[in-house]
Order: structure tokens, then C-alpha cells, then sequence
């Protein structure tokens, strides 16, 4: 126990934290997943899949999030990554690593990243994206963030062309292994969110008509000042009677039983 500890301390003291109390939490989840890997490894466990992942780069500028994946990647039994806290020294590593011949396999993301100057978070992990497949078309990339927006997690896959997104959240350590193993056998990854909205979305398509009465209606809007907006921007049918079948029928497509869980769809897609 003494030697498991003092590796866990000797792994921790590499992360940049602050707080005491954070700290032990690490030191904690290291001991914890550290015994997982050792049951795992006494019962036989072993993947499904033969991951092909020798050159691995994590840009991430938490700690903990960057100590998460370096766990899950090693329960995983991959090699160890390299780490960057930067775009431009990621982009300066993915380049070098080229020159010598050593080009990275994965490239495992963040979209947000805290300028250091104003504390502000700047989505530059698209910038990154789009240099890596600039440097290395055949580059496999996965997205790890906080992001929600399923408008902004589809740009990703259509206009960005990555392989995975996983969303940083409970029960993300499954997603993150589910989606290396789908990369293993050269397939793409969606999260559960994504899919289960998309297959909502499929079934009704929003118009413009739609989407500016579930906007006025989070605006604050009452369906008769709804009705009366339409008519003004001439948007027919705009009467009270109109708008209110409107609403029930995009419930009843959506399977809600209230305008605010309609409003919070539309939210999460981006469509308001």
C-alpha cells in the first residue's frame, strides 16, 4: 500500500494543482483506478479490440481533465501520451513529429481553451482541427469538451471531419474507451446525446415559421403577442388559433408535453 501511494504522489506531483483538497482527490482516484487496473489485469481482462495507437497528443489545459485521460489510456493498456497545455505548441509538435517520421496516430482535444491574458475561453480547438488535417489528412481526432450545442458538435463531423466526440460529463471514461475502440476498427464515433437528438430532430423538420414562435415563447412572448408579431412580420398563418395548433403539433412530434421542454430542444440544437 505504502508503494502504491508513493506513486500516486509521484504521479500527481507532475499536475499543476492548486488546492490541497483537489489534490488528495487526485491522489484518491489514482488509488482507486490504479487497484481497477490490477483486477483488471489479474482476471484476464482484455480489449475486444487490437488498438493500433502508438504516437498519441493530448492538448488539454485542465489538470484533472488531462489526468482522466491519462488513466483511461492506460487502462486501455495504450502508450503514454505527450501533453500540451498550447494550440501553437501542439501545432509545433504535430509538425515536428512529421519531419521525424514519427507522425502522431490520435490527436485527443479540447475545443475551449483559457487565454491566459483575460481568462476568456476561446474555442481554438477548431483551429487546431483544422491545421492537424491540413498537416495530417489521415490524422484520427477526438473531440473531449464541455460543448452541448448538437449544431456545434455536427459542425465538427461535417465541416471539420473528426472521427469522435465525447462530452465531458458523468460516465465519460466509458465514452472515451467506446470511442477508441470504434476508432480501432476504423469507424467514427457519436455521443448518445447526439445521436438520441438527432433521431429527434429527424422527426420534424423546423421552419422558419416554427423557429420564430419557440423563440418569441422564450422570449417572453404570450402566444396572442406571438400572433400579432407574425402577422406584423408577415408570416402567415400568424392568428392565435394557428399558433397554438402550431405548438401542439411540434409537441406531439418531439413527444413533449410542454412548450418549455420544446424550448429546450430548440436551445440544445441550436435552432434558437
Amino acid at each position: 500500500m505504502a508503494s502504491v501511494l508513493a506513486k500516486s504522489k509521484k504521479r500527481v506531483k507532475g499536475c499543476r494543482v492548486r488546492f490541497p483538497v483537489l489534490r488528495h482527490c487526485m491522489v484518491l482516484l489514482v488509488l482507486a483506478l490504479g487497484r481497477l487496473k490490477a483486477f483488471m489485469f489479474q482476471s484476464g481482462y482484455r480489449l475486444h479490440t487490437n488498438m493500433q495507437f502508438e504516437n498519441i497528443l493530448i492538448v488539454e489545459d485542465q489538470d484533472v481533465a488531462n489526468l482522466s485521460l491519462r488513466i483511461t489510456l492506460e487502462s486501455l493498456q495504450l502508450p503514454r501520451p505527450l501533453h500540451s497545455y498550447h494550440i501553437d505548441h501542439a501545432i509545433a509538435l504535430l509538425t515536428k513529429a512529421i519531419t521525424d517520421k514519427r507522425p502522431f496516430d490520435l490527436l485527443i482535444t479540447d475545443l475551449y481553451f483559457e487565454d491566459e491574458r483575460t481568462a476568456k475561453q476561446l474555442p481554438d480547438g477548431m483551429q487546431l482541427i483544422r491545421k492537424a488535417k491540413e498537416l495530417q489528412p489521415w490524422l484520427k481526432i477526438l473531440v473531449f469538451s464541455a460543448e452541448s450545442k448538437v449544431m456545434v458538435i455536427r459542425r465538427l463531423y461535417d465541416e471539420l471531419g473528426i472521427d469522435g466526440y465525447v462530452r465531458k460529463a458523468r460516465g465519460d471514461a466509458k465514452e472515451l474507451k467506446d470511442a477508441l475502440e470504434q476508432f480501432s476498427l476504423n469507424r467514427r464515433f457519436y455521443p448518445r446525446e447526439y445521436r438520441s437528438l438527432g433521431t429527434q430532430e429527424n422527426q420534424h423538420q423546423f421552419t422558419e415559421h416554427d423557429k420564430a414562435i419557440v423563440r418569441l415563447l422564450n422570449e417572453g412572448y404570450t402566444q396572442q403577442e406571438i400572433a400579432d408579431w407574425l402577422e406584423l412580420n408577415n408570416m402567415p398563418p400568424y392568428g392565435l388559433s394557428s399558433v397554438e395548433k402550431r405548438l401542439k403539433f411540434m409537441r406531439t412530434a418531439m413527444s413533449f408535453s410542454k412548450n418549455q421542454q420544446l424550448i429546450g430542444f430548440c436551445k440544445d440544437l441550436g435552432l434558437i
